[in-house]
């Protein structure tokens, strides 16, 4: 999911790690630190269309190298958020690092995601814009909830409980999509999905020029 409000609005207000309160994070988390920049897969790739394996093995070097690659990948792709098929490993995997709407910051990653939203007499769409690191320059309004919980686990195979308000919860919403061989193209009508299609066709270059630039100043 792409970055559309500054992560630095949350870095110095409160910090949520894998769902819990910490005094503080980074603003590069250590997993990015350790990680190495992988190849970005583009809508139309047939990962990004085919639902995720489930993880079986937790706890493994694989499944950590995985994850710092990914946190450094979404760093350099200016992403809040990024799945295991967008680096072209079809397991249910993804990485954030996304404010809420209270200026909230979430950090952390979710294994094996199964998305709750609210029922429908509690459920509040909201309309806004939506970008995805897979459908570089491109932007939609996309209705999503404005709650969302995520379950899972954890890389050493621990349960997890993720809730999101805001945005977010839409970027809980969009990276499940993702495990599941969705993008939020699949979400849009036929004519706005030919609009983002012509935003990615005419920004796509501008896109990869930057993120090679950010890759090159850290050294990848």
């Amino acid at each position: 999911m792409s970055v559309r409000r500054e992560r630095s609005r949350s870095v110095d207000r409160q910090v949520r790690v894998q769902g819990r309160p910490v005094d503080t994070c980074p603003a590069l988390p250590p997993e990015a630190g350790r990680g190495s920049v992988r190849r970005v897969t583009v809508v139309g790739e047939e990962v990004l269309s085919r639902p995720c394996r489930e993880v079986t093995e937790f706890g493994t070097p694989e499944l950590s190298a995985l994850i710092d690659d990914m946190f450094l990948t979404m760093y350099v792709a200016d992403g809040a958020g990024l799945a295991a098929n967008q680096v072209g490993v079809d397991l249910r995997l993804f990485v954030y690092d996304c404010p809420d709407d209270y200026g909230i910051r979430h950090v952390g990653h979710i294994i094996n995601p199964v998305l709750d939203l609210p029922g429908p007499g509690s459920r509040r769409l909201v309309d806004d814009f939506e970008g995805c690191l897979s459908v570089p320059g491109a932007a939609m309004a996309v209705p999503r909830t404005d709650r969302a919980v995520a379950r899972g686990f954890d890389k050493d195979g621990d349960p997890l409980v993720i809730e999101g308000l805001g945005y977010f919860a839409r970027c809980l919403q969009h990276e499940t999509d993702h495990v599941v061989g969705h993008t939020y193209l699949d979400r849009l009508s036929k004519r706005d999905r030919k609009a983002a299609l012509r935003q990615m066709e005419d920004r796509r270059e501008d896109v990869f020029a930057q993120r090679a630039v950010k890759a090159a100043r850290l050294g990848q």
